[in-house]
């Protein structure tokens, strides 16, 4: 699905509102459901009670639909990420809360992200998007790992990149799994290893919190 920006800078000078935003949250869910290939108008049409007219003009084509509800929704999940690293000063206390905030995600949100991922690998707009958000979404688990060591509370066995990259990689194929329904590991069964492995590269022993 070809894109230029062009079309997303079309995107955002369409009209809408706060209508809009419901409209995106209802093709989120739509696209959820069905995937990228087989969401269409008449689809968000009929869940939301908006006219395909009315799509039409608030979104142009059926591809900017998607590729705008796609943004939204990734832009929301790191929002809130970056809420729950505000919260907690303590790095050790933030780095469970944010790995915690991932593993808890709804399954609706952890479809969308998966959706989002796979339509990225063909987009070149969605590529873009997809890796500035990837850079914030490693943001505080990376600024965590770094305050920690700086405040001599961890002594990392590699890298604070390596040790973010090990986590994230981690929770997104937990993700792929829970979304594909692929036999996997008790939800809590698969933090406390995680957990245990992260305090172990950060030079905290394995007793999980």
């Amino acid at each position: 699905m070809p894109t230029t920006n062009s079309s997303a800078a079309l995107r955002k000078r369409r009209a809408g509102g706060g209508k809009r935003i419901l409209v995106l949250d209802t093709v989120a869910e739509v696209l959820a459901e069905r995937g990228y290939e087989n969401t269409r108008f008449a689809d968000v049409s009929a869940a939301s009670g908006v006219a395909i007219s009315t799509l039409q003009n608030y979104f142009g084509s059926r591809a900017d639909m998607v590729v705008e509800a796609m943004e939204l929704a990734t832009t929301r999940e790191v929002d809130a990420l970056e809420s729950v690293a505000a919260a907690e000063h303590d790095p050790w206390a933030r780095l469970v809360a944010l790995v915690d905030r991932s593993l808890d995600n709804a399954y609706r949100s952890q479809q969308m992200l998966v959706e989002f991922w796979r339509s990225a690998m063909r987009d070149d707009e969605l590529r873009e998007f997809g890796t500035e958000v990837w850079e914030r979404y490693r943001a505080p688990f990376l600024a965590a790992v770094c305050e920690g060591r700086e405040q001599g509370a961890f002594t990392p066995t590699a890298g604070p990149d390596d040790v973010v990259d090990l986590v994230l990689s981690a929770l997104a194929g937990a993700t792929v799994f829970r979304v594909v329904h692929h036999p996997a590991p008790p939800p809590a069964g698969f933090r406390g290893v995680l957990l245990a492995q992260l305090r172990s590269m950060l030079g905290l022993g394995v007793a999980a919190r």
